[in-house]
């Protein structure tokens, strides 16, 4: 419900201006400032009790007077028992939404030493900031204090011990009985302040750290998810709630609050358990928070309809605080939103595509994938909300490509767990998100994860970003020497044939260019952002050369210095749109490289000129030791070679036939790139730069986004290749 617009629909307040600077309550007769965050919360809470509570406007006053010794002090709002407002009934406290949770608990005292100051007794507390609610009974002469799970409505005299029920709307309010609320559906800002501000009060206290916090949020998160899930009848309660217990049955303020927290772990557990057989890769370990801490997190979420609410804003909400979180120290896990956009719209993927990312760090390739499909769903079932036989298409066309189509890799297993849990937001796509090095064999990552389905030759998109910089150690990862990339290249030009040596290192972008092809089908498009250095550094040439064999050239689009910056890495990158050849064609290209390099060889009498010249060196090399040997009397060439004169000589002429044998080389060298340059095939490759991309080097957003206009000629581009 709107309560702003049912507010002045109903004549309960009104605003000065559309600009809503200043409200006027009608039945107060007060103006007050509309921008102060309190008054907004304070103005949706007695809108609340009139519409939803059913109080009359007239027992309820604001801004009242409250003497506090020699001071006095403003309690928000009171609601009474009589017309004439001299029996106060409840007192509720309204905080901004941006309160912490040490703050709330601030608040909470605070209204209660309004209560003790009123001069009747007071029945109820209500304490607020908008996203968080804690309501109290009074007892101010026993000095007691019992939470409830809300305030009693107009007529009704005993609370039930539950708040939130499924189907509320469906069930008739009976005369005195509570009347019982539906889960809420909220805005992306709303959400995201819920998820920030209940992970702000796990760490807060020092029991964990930062990191140890949002695991355990996003295993209540996922608590809260399945439990929304569950079937259930009309009426009946959500597990994922405070349930309380009645003062009659424990009196003792902290063994009944003991007794409620114990009730609601073992209903947490009970879901979580339950979700986790399903499926046990999305979360391995156990919840590791007392009951107290659940039941913190519990009252920020509670009232929450994750399932409901707009598909885009939750997921938003969950990436923007996951992402304000971990890019201080995972910055290399994000890959900025407008570049994934643009690789994700330019490709055909469609609902039977298989999608995979080999690095997919927060799932965010993964999620514009099925976003694209589920786009592509409602356009082919449009009236899929209100047509069941259109619903009945419409699901399963999105979810089997979540479900079936839809693979990521992480080797982080706290990034991967962050990853799975946006992909469950976003209603569903983990089941495929598995914790694995992404470089290691296909075998060894079935074996490892229990997942059979990443199979080499058998995806047809893979996007990705993989990590920059990092090295991989002959001495540290036995499986670089299964990698072509992982071998030194083979000399076309030397003389002798020389045995396969691997290498005692690697970059992991480069690797992952040929893990990418490894797991494409014959035809698959890889999509992937590497650093400029693999296309312009001449130490990489191998590196291109085995591009050239491997895949099509589709594209280049080389992204600004900034584009990564506000991410924590600098380095120039560009996005390489590969289609992987066939196995014929990738023979053909090698067999024809071969043919020109032999050509070459021949026609230049390579072979010849090498071996004549290594003998002129030889000869002269001899003649040189029997002068030395004359000249100094020594009794052997071989001890004239040891002398210093023939080492300075011999250094000398080696260098001399060195530097002919390399100036050949060069020489052919570049007689090969013209050939193969003039004799391969040749196509079109689109090339493009981007200037801006949306955002500048601090991450925030600008107008400018030259990946718009790139994107729609890529994409006409892509739909045109043979």
């Amino acid at each position: 419900m709107n309560y702003i617009e049912e507010g002045v629909k109903r004549k309960l307040i009104n605003f000065d201006s559309e600009q809503r600077k200043q409200i006027t309550f009608i039945h107060q007769n007060v103006t007050r400032n509309y921008n102060t965050p309190e008054l907004q919360v304070q103005t949706i809470v007695y809108l609340s009790l009139i519409i939803d509570y059913g109080y009359s406007p007239v027992r309820i006053k604001q801004f009242v007077s409250v003497t506090m010794g020699r001071e006095k002090k403003e309690a928000d709002i009171i609601v009474y028992k009589d017309d004439e407002c001299l029996q106060p009934y409840i007192l509720i406290e309204c905080k901004k939404q941006e309160v912490s949770e040490a703050e709330f608990q601030q608040a909470i005292e605070q209204a209660y030493s309004y209560a003790y100051a009123l001069p009747s007794d007071i029945k109820y507390v209500w304490v607020t900031s908008g996203i968080k609610n804690e309501y109290f009974e009074v007892d101010k002469k026993q000095n007691t204090r019992t939470q409830l799970p809300d305030i009693p409505q107009e007529g009704v005299t005993n609370t039930a011990t539950y708040r939130y029920v499924y189907g509320a709307d469906n069930i008739s309010k009976e005369q005195g009985k509570q009347k019982f609320f539906n889960l809420s559906v909220i805005e992306q800002s709303e959400l995201t302040k819920r998820f920030k501000q209940a992970h702000d009060a796990l760490w807060a206290g020092g029991q964990l750290n930062p990191s140890e916090a949002f695991d355990e949020l996003d295993k209540l998160i996922f608590c809260k998810i399945w439990d929304e899930r569950k079937y259930r009848k009309a009426g009946e309660p959500y597990d994922f709630q405070i349930i309380t217990i009645d003062r009659n049955t424990e009196k003792d303020e902290r063994k009944r609050r003991q007794l409620e927290n114990d009730s609601l772990y073992k209903r947490v557990m009970a879901l979580y358990e339950e979700g986790r057989k399903k499926d046990a890769e999305v979360f391995r370990d156990n919840i590791r928070l007392t009951p107290e801490k659940i039941r913190t997190v519990v009252g920020y979420l509670e009232s929450v309809n994750l399932s409901d609410t707009d598909l885009d804003s939750k997921g938003r909400a969950f990436e923007t605080f996951m992402g304000s979180f971990f890019r201080g120290n995972f910055g290399q896990y994000f890959t900025p939103r407008p570049i994934v956009e643009f690789i994700v719209d330019v490709l055909p993927i469609k609902h039977d595509s298989k999608v995979l990312d080999t690095s997919c760090g927060s799932g965010g390739f993964l999620l514009y994938a099925l976003n694209k499909v589920r786009k592509q769903a409602t356009n082919l079932y449009p009236d899929y909300s209100t047509d069941p036989k259109q619903y009945a298409k419409w699901f399963p066309y999105w979810h089997d490509f979540a479900e079936k189509n839809l693979f990521g890799i992480e080797i982080n297993e706290q990034i991967s767990r962050a990853a799975k849990m946006n992909m469950i937001i976003h209603d569903d796509g983990h089941t495929n998100v598995i914790t694995s090095d992404g470089l290691i064999e296909e075998e060894k990552i079935k074996e490892n994860t229990g997942n059979t389905k990443f199979k080499y030759g058998t995806f047809d998109f893979i996007i990705t970003n993989p990590p920059f910089g990092s090295t991989i150690r002959q001495t540290e990862k036995a499986y670089l020497k299964t990698y072509q990339l992982g071998k030194k290249e083979e000399d076309w030009l030397a003389v002798k044939a020389q045995p396969e040596t691997e290498r005692e290192n690697q970059s992991t972008e480069v690797l992952f260019i040929e893990q990418d092809y490894k797991f494409l089908d014959e035809g698959g498009i890889l999509a992937i952002v590497v650093p400029d250095g693999i296309l312009t550094n001449s130490s990489l040439q191998y590196v291109r050369n085995q591009i050239e064999e491997w895949f099509r050239i589709i594209a280049v689009v080389s992204m600004p210095q900034t584009a990564f910056t506000a991410t924590g890495a600098g380095v120039k990158s560009s996005v390489l749109f590969l289609k992987k050849w066939d196995k014929k064609t990738t023979a053909r290209i090698q067999n024809q490289k071969k043919e020109i390099q032999q050509r070459i060889k021949k026609n230049s009498d390579y072979i010849n000129t090498y071996n004549k010249w290594e003998q002129e060196k030889k000869d002269k090399q001899k003649q040189k030791a029997e002068e030395l040997k004359l000249s100094l009397n020594l009794t052997s060439a071989t001890e004239a070679k040891k002398t210093e004169e023939y080492k300075q000589w011999n250094e000398e002429l080696k260098n001399e036939y060195s530097e002919k044998i390399s100036v050949l080389k060069e020489s052919l060298t570049e007689q090969y790139r013209k050939a193969k340059q003039e004799e391969t095939e040749d196509y079109p490759i689109f090339m493009a730069i981007a200037e801006q991309i949306g955002y500048d080097a601090t991450g925030k957003k600008i107008p400018q986004n030259d990946l718009i206009m790139i994107s729609e000629e890529l994409k006409k581009f892509i739909e045109n290749l043979e």
